[in-house]
């Protein structure tokens, strides 16, 4: 039995490997005080219980100890016969404890999505899998599972994940990533219907109109733990501030002031590969950007990939360009002229067009390992759609608050 503690400010992991019983619970023990002692103030107190193999009632009383003395603490990592007996003796309920998770490979799996934050994968002919980018913490995989959540409870179809597991790295040298498994059966990814039955372009565009219409007429509750969109969106501005000189910066926040606030549910990344085609209906599976707000702002953000997308179209949307191009120029033909009467669609489309130069390059912050190529490419981009039509930009930003 080995005790092992790293302190790393105010916060401090301890982690067990091998047996914590009667006959090595007093040596750990007196190891646990001695080092906390000497830590200071500790904020946060995680147990690694990925080795942890026994526990005893002797280790029990050390779990519970701690867990009284420090309000934020959590064992994390918990093998199952452990987890079984502190299920079983009824610490799950005192304390936070979380199970080890299991580990899947993706070798051979059919690549089926690409965004911003991951790849999905088909594992088998039941359930697929979204993988995160390296670097993506578990708190952030446990906001995209609570806001899938509450998008569902509010009315969407929305496909939720029941089980996160550890992804096998692909390459050598590379770490474990997360993943969220999801049960989605005879299903395709928009993308890919249409590609196989272009035909059914027409029919599929009222549907993904529908999809966008069904969410924007979801009023937000306040208090809730959707976020707002357009914070959510100045945040991701300033994450890309050492990409871009100050000047570029303040475009895309002058930019970002003129679009109404609003209290309406937004996906802030609808675009054709991150909705399911189960039974002749639409699903999203991607939901980690779920916020509230104006829908203008979620069509700028569609056109950003479904129209104006920088990088290799094909390869991140799953089809054409221009197939995708008029997938979503349909669809918002009929998302403003059913039930809506006349519409400017000359200036509608120009104001989402707009929006979208927001989005086109503030994506560069939901992840740190993009290629440099992409990098450079929206760094060109950005002079040609943005910096040269500036005084354009803010005479269409001027119609918005219509």
């Amino acid at each position: 039995m080995t005790t092992s503690i790293h302190i790393n400010g105010s916060e401090v992991i301890i982690s067990f490997a091998g047996h914590l019983d009667t006959a090595t619970s007093a040596e750990a023990n007196a190891k646990i005080n001695r080092e906390l002692d000497k830590a200071g103030v500790i904020d946060v107190l995680t147990i690694d219980a990925s080795r942890l193999e026994y526990i005893s009632s002797s280790g029990l009383r050390i779990l519970l100890s701690l867990a009284k003395r420090h309000k934020n603490f959590c064992v994390t990592d918990v093998q199952p016969q452990v987890y079984e007996v502190l299920e079983t003796t009824g610490f799950t309920k005192i304390m936070k404890v979380e199970r080890a998770m299991r580990i899947l490979s993706i070798d051979g799996c059919r690549l089926i999505g690409i965004g911003g934050v991951g790849k999905v994968y088909r594992l088998d002919g039941d359930t697929i899998i979204k993988v995160f980018r390296k670097g993506t913490t578990m708190e952030e995989v446990r906001r995209e599972i609570t806001l899938s959540k509450e998008a569902f409870v509010l009315g969407m179809p929305t496909a939720i994940s029941f089980d996160v597991v550890k992804v096998e790295p692909q390459t050598e040298g590379e770490t474990e990533c997360f993943g969220l498994v999801y049960e989605l059966l005879k299903t395709n990814t928009l993308s890919t219907y249409l590609k196989q039955h272009p035909d059914k372009l027409d029919k599929y565009a009222r549907k993904y109109a529908d999809l966008f219409k069904q969410m924007h007429e979801i009023e937000v509750p306040e208090g809730g733990n959707v976020p707002s969109a357009l914070e959510h969106e100045r945040q991701q501005i300033e994450q890309i501030r050492h990409y871009f000189p100050e000047k570029n910066i303040d475009m895309m926040l002058g930019i970002l002031n003129h679009i109404p606030e609003g209290n309406r549910l937004l996906h802030l990344d609808m675009q054709s590969k991150n909705i399911m085609v189960q039974d002749g209906e639409l699903m999203l599976i991607d939901m980690g950007e779920i916020s509230y707000g104006h829908p203008m702002l979620d069509l700028g953000h569609a056109y950003s990939a479904m129209v104006s997308l920088i990088g290799d179209y094909e390869k991140t949307i799953g089809m054409p360009r221009e197939l995708g191009q008029q997938l979503f120029h349909k669809a918002m033909t009929y998302y403003f002229e059913e039930g809506n009467g006349e519409w400017n669609k000359k200036e509608v489309m120009a104001q989402i067009d707009v929006i979208s130069c927001i989005r086109n390059f503030s994506w560069l912050s939901l992840s740190d390992s993009f290629p440099e190529a992409i990098i450079e490419e929206c760094k060109a981009v950005f002079e040609e759609r943005v910096a040269k039509r500036y005084d354009y930009i803010m005479e269409v930003c001027k119609t918005m608050r219509k």
